[in-house]
């Protein structure tokens, strides 16, 4: 418990605030999407227009996004500092962990556009055929592993400790939000599909 205290400050406010947000942002898009799929609320909103309900859904999830990146900074600075790599891989290793992991957010968007990348076909904005293209090509969920890679980046860059176990936190809250996201999207495809056949 000693060797713990040393590497985390468990009396932080901060620390569960992140936490928080950090669970909270693909739960509630997950039960908003869902929402959506099955009762249209967001796009009654916009007057039936499901292409600016989606809109309005990606710069929410946006927004909290970079909440969420903001809340985990601020939990690290009230985290203890230790050393955990040495010069040049202290400065070196954070900043390739980070390019990469952008890589993978940022190609992923462009591959998907804005509706595909922000849950459009729960919105029955529906892509034509699935994306192969890179990063689609190396990993089945680009996006999440690239959101965690900049996790362990951001706590490696402040040699802070507990960004790591937090890391570990955010990747299991992430296999957990695709174990629901991912066969709810395969149902409203297989739907499509289905459909299709039978006209």
């Amino acid at each position: 418990m000693d060797a713990l205290s040393t590497i985390v400050n468990a009396s932080a406010t901060s620390l569960y605030v992140s936490l928080l947000s950090i669970a909270f942002n693909p739960t509630a898009w997950n039960i908003v999407a869902r929402n959506e799929y099955r009762n249209k609320t967001i796009t009654r909103m916009f007057g039936g227009n499901a292409r600016y309900g989606c809109y309005f859904l990606a710069i929410m999830i946006f927004s909290f996004g970079v909440l969420r990146d903001h809340l985990y900074q601020r939990a690290l600075s009230d985290q203890p500092r230790v050393s955990m790599l040495s010069a040049p891989y202290d400065t070196l290793v954070p900043v390739v962990l980070f390019a990469i992991g952008q890589l993978f957010v940022v190609t992923s968007t462009l591959a998907l556009g804005i509706t595909g990348t922000f849950l459009g076909d729960y919105f029955g904005i529906l892509m034509d055929h699935r994306v192969q293209g890179f990063p689609f090509n190396v990993l089945r969920d680009p996006m999440y592993v690239g959101s965690t890679m900049c996790f362990v980046a951001t706590a490696l860059w402040y040699e802070r400790p507990a960004g790591l176990l937090v890391t570990v936190y955010v990747y299991i809250v992430y296999l957990i939000a695709l174990r629901f996201e991912g066969p709810f999207t395969d149902m409203i495809y297989s739907k499509r599909t289905s459909t299709k056949k039978t006209l």
